[in-house]
């Protein structure tokens, strides 16, 4: 079925005071992505006709944030009296619309594009149901509120944990708080909610219940619990950190890479690999990256805004930053690191070497312990190392400079000026030999001792 017209509402104005941080909760990144990001992200991918954030308190640190959303409009809610009354804070920005409305929530950042789709898709299926609602079967259902259904989907009854029976708390049907509803019912039914339960607030799900009561249904359909997973706090956090990175690992097998310590490797949300990668234990991979058929990457390495060609090797011990660039069958070694950086086809890095602000000719070879001086203090400027060139140990590069196709620069040498192709350059004093200064300098100082 199309898609239907829709508009989100995404609410994160919760205050977050579990996760004990000056940060926004809805900032704290999800493999490398912040929470809100991974939601505004799937929701994009559906094309909604406008986006609704709702915030609260920090409203100026998620609005900075999230500048490049489009079609996304914010709210704030002064005062945290339920969800029911955080989605009444959209409605103006709403008026006029009259199509579907998908309810999100900042701080349950994996529900993927499909599972919205699902939900807006049934909400306009022949049967017409009010609401969608999204539940779901933990294996500890706690404190979540309760769906009571019929095995077709129909909803029968929705309560919070709070207001539960006992025979209702032994509900394991779960209510997610995630819903699709039309605008119309939507504004009307929250007219109607009221807040006399336990907390004292106005829920959201209570407009299933409203709209029962007119004799029209509302349903639910269920997700995976991982995929509905909220983060309040810090410990919860890492467990959908660590639940996404299980998933993730195993999709990457599945498409072909070969992980030695799954369990080691940490991706980020766009991390791509190509068939045959062979990833080592201990590798983290930043936002950014994306790794060519048959590449190897080495344990203990560090890997963010890069782009590794096919055959190339990494590693161990190595740090690729934004703007790397890795050719084919290039070799970036133990404790090299490279910035804004390009290497050549077959060129190599082996050892302790940094590369920032470099073009790295193809068969280049960098001995170790060379480094290009990029940075005077003030600006940043570039090193270009010309093809098949041989770059000795301990050699320091003071850009702007060029060593040309086929140049050796002698080791130790400190480089000012360009080097034309196929010469040797020797930049470092002239050794001077002083026979008998050692036996004479170890008398002199066992003297000294004596005394």
């Amino acid at each position: 079925m199309t898609l239907p017209t829709f508009a989100a509402i995404v609410l994160a104005a919760g205050q977050g005071t579990r996760m004990r941080s000056a940060r926004h909760k809805v900032l704290h990144p999800i493999a490398g992505r912040p929470m809100i990001g991974h939601v505004l992200a799937a929701l994009e991918s559906l094309g909604p006709a406008t986006t609704v954030l709702v915030l609260g308190a920090g409203r100026e640190q998620v609005e900075a944030e999230v500048t490049t959303a489009k079609n996304l409009t914010a709210v704030t809610q002064a005062e945290q009296l339920g969800t029911g009354h955080a989605v009444r804070q959209a409605e103006a920005a709403l008026a006029g619309f009259s199509g579907a409305v998908l309810i999100l929530y900042g701080d349950v950042p994996l529900v993927s594009p499909e599972t919205m789709r699902r939900m807006l898709v049934r909400l306009a299926e022949p049967d017409a149901p009010v609401a969608v609602v999204l539940g779901f079967r933990p294996d500890d259902a706690a404190a979540y509120g309760r769906i009571i259904a019929t095995p077709e989907g129909t909803i029968e009854r929705m309560v919070e944990y709070k207001d539960a029976s006992a025979e209702e708390r032994a509900v394991t049907l779960c209510n997610s708080g995630l819903m699709a509803v039309r605008a119309d019912d939507l504004w009307r039914l929250l007219g109607g909610v009221g807040n006399a339960n336990a907390a004292g607030e106005y829920y959201l799900p209570d407009i299933v219940m409203l709209a029962a009561g007119e004799g029209r249904r509302s349903a639910v359909i269920e997700a995976e619990a991982w995929e509905v997973a909220g983060v309040n706090s810090r410990a919860e956090l890492a467990a959908v950190e660590a639940a996404w990175q299980t998933r993730r690992r195993a999709r990457a097998m599945a498409e072909g890479a070969t992980l030695i310590a799954p369990e080691t490797v940490w991706f980020s949300h766009d991390t791509a690999l190509g068939r045959d990668v062979t990833i080592e234990p201990n590798v983290v991979f930043g936002p950014g990256v994306t790794v060519a058929d048959g590449a190897v990457i080495h344990g203990f390495s560090h890997i963010a805004g890069a782009a590794i060609g096919a055959g190339a090797e990494i590693g161990p011990f190595a740090r690729l930053r934004p703007g790397a660039e890795i050719g084919e069958t290039a070799k970036v070694g133990n404790f090299v690191e490279v910035k804004k950086a390009r290497l050549g086809k077959g060129a190599k890095a082996n050892h302790l070497t940094y590369l920032g602000d470099a073009e790295v000719g193809a068969g280049a070879n960098i001995g170790a312990g060379t480094i290009t001086c990029n940075y005077d203090g003030f600006l940043k400027y570039r090193t270009n190392i010309g093809v098949g060139a041989f770059i000795g140990s301990n050699s320091a590069l003071v850009a702007p400079v060029t060593i040309g196709d086929g140049a050796i620069v002698a080791a130790g040498s400190v480089v000012t000026r360009d080097v034309p192709a196929e010469a040797l350059t020797i930049g470092r004093t002239a050794q001077e030999n002083k026979p008998g200064w050692a036996t004479s300098f170890r008398v002199v100082m066992a003297s000294r001792n004596k005394g």
